[in-house]
């Protein structure tokens, strides 16, 4: 097949530092594609890596862009939110131009759309070519407005089709044009696995709110755990959240470990006790529970979004309803076997299988068109 996948020009592919999750996503199905013979073509920034067909336009991300990152961060400095927004979507749109335009010439037999911005969708009812957008957000997103989930709803054209990242992410909207659900995948290979469980418990990504970082230090210092925080403060909350609810309660016994690249990331779940999730919200999926089970650490969930499709409870880990249930299952951890944790990630939430997935995927659209 001749693929088109369009990442984005914002950010390299994949973005090497900070959490930008749809950059590795579709780095591992680029790569995974070519890996498997097809003729793929990324659409993405100049500096990004990949063995695929790099189209660019020439343009390097966004804040090695000199022109452009001039004006970006003088729009900060005014402190410019609506310019500041105009830009970056005109940056993108120079490339998502480039894709449609080459595909007149190309004729692609697939165009993968994996940025999370729906603009790109738009585009899409020009051609007849058929059309996959991954869902990387929750369709009720932004503050529960289903916003999202109602812009979907009005791309009627049948060309394009939905790949949801969980079961739980339709639940919203399940009228949607979906074509299939793909699990995310890792490289478990970068996920080195450990028999023997540590002596702390740990929490990871973003800090925010609804990912329960307080609750997490709640349980442990109910159970007298050691708790180890890692992961970006986002600047919109650090006076609200990480100033107020979290710092005050970093001892000796619950730390921050600070932003942390992948080979630290992999230290800190292969040697920890179990990774706390004790979210507030539908997370549509979550790779922090698939990185610390292939580590061999179980999770311990609060039981929203995708958590019942990742965990099998009592088997990698305990899903749990409340502060008081996570209290109690981090008590009973010793029960769960960790090279179950493990084979629960190898078989289910690998590269290879996604890869797989989405090619199935695509060739069933193709075989129904013909």
């Amino acid at each position: 097949m001749k693929i088109a996948i369009f990442s984005t020009n914002i950010y390299p592919t994949p973005l090497r530092e900070g959490i930008i999750a749809p950059t590795w996503i579709a780095h591992y199905l680029t790569e995974g594609l070519v890996k498997k013979g097809h003729e793929v073509f990324l659409f993405g920034s100049s500096d990004s890596e990949t063995k695929a067909k790099l189209i660019s336009g020439g343009l390097p991300s966004l804040s090695k862009n000199k022109n452009w990152s001039k004006i970006y961060k003088k729009l900060e400095e005014k402190n410019d939110i609506k310019w500041k927004g105009s830009l970056v979507l005109n940056y993108e749109l120079i490339l998502l131009k480039k894709l449609y335009k080459l595909n007149e010439k190309e004729n692609f037999d697939i165009i993968q759309l994996h940025n999370n911005r729906l603009r790109s969708l738009f585009f899409a009812s020009f051609t007849k070519t058929p059309v996959f957008y991954t869902l990387h957000d929750r369709l009720s997103h932004p503050y529960d407005t289903n916003l999202t989930g109602l812009i979907c709803s009005k791309i009627k054209e049948k060309n394009i089709r939905f790949i949801s990242i969980s079961d739980s992410q339709r639940k919203p909207n399940p009228n949607l044009n979906y074509a299939s659900t793909v699990y995310n995948g890792i490289d478990i290979n970068k996920f080195s696995f450990n028999e023997k469980k540590g002596d702390y418990l740990v929490a990871a990504g973003r800090i925010l709110p609804w990912k329960g970082f307080n609750i997490a230090i709640k349980v442990a210092q109910e159970t007298g755990e050691k708790l180890k925080i890692a992961g970006t403060i986002p600047p919109d909350h650090k006076e609200t959240y990480w100033d107020k609810e979290i710092k005050p309660h970093l001892s000796e016994k619950i730390t921050y470990e600070g932003v942390l690249n992948q080979n630290q990331m992999v230290k800190l779940y292969k040697n920890a006790k179990a990774f706390l999730m004790p979210i507030d919200w539908e997370e549509p999926f979550g790779l922090v529970m698939t990185e610390s089970m292939a580590c061999g650490t179980p999770v311990i969930a609060f039981n929203r979004g995708s958590v019942p499709e990742l965990i099998k409870d009592g088997e990698t880990g305990f899903i749990v309803k409340d502060t008081k249930e996570m209290i109690e299952a981090v008590k009973k951890i010793d029960q769960i076997d960790r090279k179950a944790c493990r084979k629960r990630v190898e078989e289910n939430f690998t590269i290879k299988r996604m890869v797989d997935s989405y090619e199935k995927t695509y060739q069933k659209i193709l075989k129904e068109r013909q």
